[in-house]
């Protein structure tokens, strides 16, 4: 018998994610940041983003293993990458520069008499020059950083499979869907200032160095589209950065503020108990205006964390109540 099953990830550069002198082009509308990707990819899709320069590297491994007696007798890989163009405006001038596809590495599957795992590494340099001091000699560089997503997929005798976001670079932004293309998990970090200065030659997997990603849980279909209509609003929203261990709510404390996570994880604490992680995309604060104005948790910044401040107004109370349902519901779940 034949099971097969597929992992993809997607890199996209989210808005604000780009800090300093390389910001200035995307704000000037010469380049641009990319609009989030789908929440579901079905057949096509890939390929329809990809012309539409909706990401900079896709990573789609699938593979398969053939059982017998509930031994697995044969297994293949299959799949590849894909590396976005770089569009820029020039005034009334369109400029599009294709991005540069590395091999793919696929070592060894790792075999066992019931599972095998896979393992596939896409990335590449984006389209355009990126003059830049960098770490190291030459100290100076002219093409682009290396972005890349390492997946890992596991199918067992028994026809169940899981996969992994193995290694990653630090921007841009990550996200995977599983066999059956539903968005689950994503990179929680981007550190576009690393990634500018370090992403290159032998610091990454076409050398001798991978880079461990923090990967979180994809936050729900609803935030995604909350967050996705307050961005696209462009508001001069208060911006608030946290540190590593530091506070952005206390339980007990009044507040009437909701906040959307940019970037960065925040640990929930729940009379002292850690109950969850979240990531970027999250929407939090919520509790405190559905329960009195005292706030029900505790949000910790487990890394850096880029936040902004949104008035409760925004957004009003059923949708509130939907978020907290389904936040409780998914932490009941990984209980």
């Amino acid at each position: 018998m034949r099971f097969e099953s597929s992992v993809t990830s997607i890199s996209w550069i989210p808005s604000e994610a780009i800090e300093g002198m390389p910001e200035i082009p995307f704000e000037l509308g010469i380049g641009h940041y990319d609009q989030p990707p789908p929440d579901r990819l079905d057949e096509g899709d890939l390929e329809r983003l990809h012309a539409g320069d909706r990401f900079r590297e896709a990573n789609c491994l699938s593979a398969w293993i053939e059982v017998e007696n509930g031994k697995i007798v044969d297994h293949g890989q299959a799949g590849g990458g894909l590396v976005g163009p770089t569009r820029f405006s020039l005034g009334p001038v369109g400029l599009t520069v294709p991005g540069v596809a590395f091999d793919v590495l696929r070592p060894e599957p790792k075999v066992h008499d019931d599972a095998v795992r896979f393992e596939q590494t896409v990335g590449g340099r984006a389209g355009f020059p990126a003059p830049r001091r960098v770490a190291g000699r030459p100290y100076f560089r002219v093409h682009s950083a290396i972005s890349w997503t390492t997946l890992a997929l596991t199918i067992r005798a028994d026809g169940s499979s899981d996969h992994e976001l193995v290694g990653a670079s630090p921007f841009p932004r990550h996200w995977i869907y599983d066999r059956d293309g539903d968005l689950v998990a994503k990179s929680g970090i981007v550190d576009f200032k690393t990634w500018y200065r370090e992403a290159r030659g032998d610091r990454t997997p076409w050398g001798d160095e991978e880079s461990e990603p923090f990967v979180t849980s994809a936050e729900s279909a609803l935030e995604r589209e909350i967050s996705r209509e307050l961005m696209e609003g462009k508001n001069l929203w208060e911006r608030r950065t946290l540190e590593v261990d530091e506070t952005l709510v206390e339980q007990g404390e009044p507040g009437d503020e909701l906040y959307l996570l940019l970037d960065g994880v925040l640990v929930v604490e729940v009379d002292g108990d850690e109950v969850a992680e979240i990531g970027p995309g999250a929407i939090v604060g919520e509790g405190a205006l559905l329960d009195g104005g005292k706030r029900t948790a505790t949000l910790r910044a487990r890394t850096r964390c880029r936040i902004a401040v949104i008035p409760a107004e925004l957004i009003d109370r059923q949708e509130m109540e939907d978020l907290a349902a389904g936040r409780r519901e998914r932490w009941e779940l990984a209980e």
